[in-house]
């Protein structure tokens, strides 16, 4: 390597790095190498205990927050400059894989431990955060932690929201830090003019682009935005074998004619536009019933707000012009601006990936993460690695170890830049 380059990136460990993501990956391991490791349970807490672990070994101190977010601080010779940080999330979706959310906290764990290592000293304090519930596949919406840390949602607003079993997340998170009460607490958020200096998450793509293009890394300019709605169609339920068709308020037929609909209006020819229906219920789910209820998610994404809000605030319409026999409701339950990410960091980020001679792109994320909320109170940017064949969110996930490590020393230099 270069010897421009710092001790400190020269000194990221592949193997150690590669090591400890493999190790994690076993706490909530699946078939076919996938991860199922939710938010808040004993398995999320088995597997802080052992990031915990390393980043004491590497001389961080180690405290928690009251969303659960986890901070690993290494001090620099001035404690009292805003720290760099950098994290991403251990949480997994439930048939998810080993890279998704913790790569990012690991890389910033190696960081870590590649600064102990070979005694680098920077001025302002670098921590690592692994923020709490990024996925929201226990609870929904994502991103909690981030969230509530950033000021976006108080935490108690999501109290009430409950999981599959009707474990209430509040109920679930003071458990989570009754069992953390020995670590030290520090307060959520930031005080007043103390926003930190900076925030980089390092986080696989997601996507096939990187892999396509031959590319090591993408320099991340920003994240679309997302809106959530639940859209609820209500019939009557009826005889299967008695009822005439004509006489019906069958609400899966309603359904299908709104579902319909809504292809049409979000159909966009440029193929930019993310619209998708992921979870659907219907009541009372019998064969020989007719429905009297059915219940389905909807997913909105761009990176234009001009073309987010107008085609979000038309859903209601398209599925109120759809129904013959029944009735819907609509509802908004997340919403999300699209983001663009601070020129400075993201300056940062390309510096590093040109000095340690990757090849790279800046690139914009369809999925959102953490970033997006941090960069709301700080400047913010993101590091993504390749993907292979662009999967996630699936057992199948993987990338490999070199190039993780690309993405982690492209990291450090970035973070020493930034620490400076």
């Amino acid at each position: 390597m270069d010897r421009a380059v710092p001790r400190s990136v020269e000194a990221v460990d592949e193997a150690r790095q590669w090591g400890r993501l493999m190790e994690l990956a076993r706490i909530g391991a699946i078939p076919g190498d996938g991860v199922n490791r939710q938010a808040l349970t004993a398995l999320d807490r088995e597997a802080r205990r052992l990031l915990i672990g390393w980043a004491e070994a590497a001389g961080a101190t180690v405290t928690v927050d009251a969303a659960a977010n986890l901070w690993l601080r290494r001090e620099g010779t001035d404690p009292g400059a805003a720290p760099v940080l950098t994290g991403s999330h251990m949480d997994s979706q439930p048939a998810g894989g080993r890279f998704d959310g913790i790569y990012g906290v690991v890389a910033g764990l190696e960081v870590l431990s590649a600064l102990h290592q070979s005694g680098t000293v920077t001025r302002r304090p670098i921590e690592v955060v692994a923020w709490t519930n990024e996925e929201g596949s226990r609870f929904a919406p994502g991103c909690m932690g981030s969230m509530a840390w950033s000021g976006f949602r108080p935490v108690e607003s999501f109290a009430g929201i409950a999981d599959a079993d009707g474990v209430r997340f509040g109920d679930a998170l003071a458990e989570h830090l009754a069992a953390e009460a020995d670590i030290p607490r520090r307060p959520l958020g930031f005080a007043p003019g103390a926003a930190p200096h900076a925030y980089i998450e390092a986080h696989i793509e997601q996507g096939p682009r990187l892999e396509a293009e031959g590319l090591e890394i993408g320099v991340v300019t920003g994240i679309q935005g997302s809106r959530w709605f639940e859209v609820t169609v209500s019939g009557d339920s009826a005889h299967a074998g008695t009822t005439p068709v004509s006489l019906r308020r069958d609400a899966v037929q309603d359904a299908l004619r709104a579902l319909n609909a809504l292809n049409d209006a979000m159909h966009d020819p440029a193929d930019v536009l993310r619209f998708t229906v992921g979870r659907i219920a219907v009541s009372p789910n019998s064969s020989n019933s007719v429905a009297d209820m059915v219940r389905f998610s909807i997913d909105l994404r761009h990176p234009d707000a001009a073309v987010l809000g107008p085609r979000g605030d038309a859903i209601a319409g398209v599925v109120q012009a759809a129904l013959r026999n029944c009735t819907a409701t609509v509802a908004e339950t997340f919403s999300a601006a699209p983001t663009e990410f601070d020129p400075g960091v993201v300056a940062a980020v390309e510096g590093a990936a040109a000095a340690l001679e990757c090849r790279h792109a800046l690139m914009p994320s369809g999925a959102f993460h953490d970033a997006q909320f941090v960069s709301r109170v700080a400047p913010a940017g993101m590091v993504f690695v390749p993907s292979r064949a662009g999967i996630s969110h699936n057992p199948a996930e993987y990338t490999a170890p070199a190039q993780l490590a690309a993405g982690t020393r492209v990291l450090a230099k970035a973070l020493l830049d930034l620490a400076a």
